[in-house]
């Protein structure tokens, strides 16, 4: 069907398993209300992802989401910064939120799920790509959580989506070359969100 000025574009599905873009706004949305709930003085602390603090992850997180709207529109994610380290302490919140409705403007055409994107490691399809930035922003919301000492209530098909795409994306041997280490060893009935993160080189 062709869409003319005056045709209301589809919404987003309700379904994630349906339409990826769903389930990467649903994490966006626990990421975003993990990143706000951090307090003034936990900004400069350590987090899992050894190369970021607090601060810095929440910033990479802004960034992404500036990135995934950028790719919505065509555009070469390569270009933006993979920190937003423009952010002062007392902005989270609007920029978030701002950031947000921009990956809904640009992904709000279903015909993005067909489209290929470019991403920093290669290109693919706009569905493929809502998987992957879905695992991004579920292990980050990880990451965030241990580090601020917050509980996420996880929602188990996320986290199904998120381990699915990390296990194709990721080998089992050395990881050389990308942003992850080694997969950790966990008990095979270790909760999800575990397995997830233990396979993503993260301790849980």
């Amino acid at each position: 069907m062709t869409h003319t000025e005056n045709t209301p574009r589809p919404t987003v599905a309700p379904d994630a398993t349906d339409d990826p873009r769903q389930g990467l706004l649903k994490a966006i949305a626990l990421a975003g209300r993990t990143v706000i709930a951090v307090r003034p003085e936990q900004f400069d602390g350590p987090t899992p992802c050894a190369e970021f603090t607090v601060r810095m992850l929440a910033g990479h997180l802004v960034a992404v989401l500036r990135r995934i709207a950028l790719a919505g529109r065509g555009g070469d994610v390569m270009s933006l910064p993979a920190v937003a380290d423009d952010l002062a302490d007392t902005e989270w919140q609007e920029e978030w939120d701002a950031a947000v409705r921009e990956v809904e403007a640009a992904w709000a055409d279903p015909e993005i799920l067909g489209r290929t994107l470019t991403l920093p490691f290669g290109r693919i399809p706009g569905a493929a790509a809502a998987a992957v930035w879905t695992s991004e922003f579920t292990v980050h919301t990880w990451d965030m959580a241990t580090a601020t000492g917050q509980l996420p209530d996880w929602d188990p098909e996320l986290v199904a989506i998120s381990y699915d795409a990390m296990r194709r994306g990721l080998p089992t041997g050395p990881r050389d070359g990308t942003p992850f280490g080694a997969a950790v060893d966990v008990d095979a009935d270790a909760p999800a969100i575990d397995r997830l993160v233990a396979w993503c080189g993260r301790k849980p």
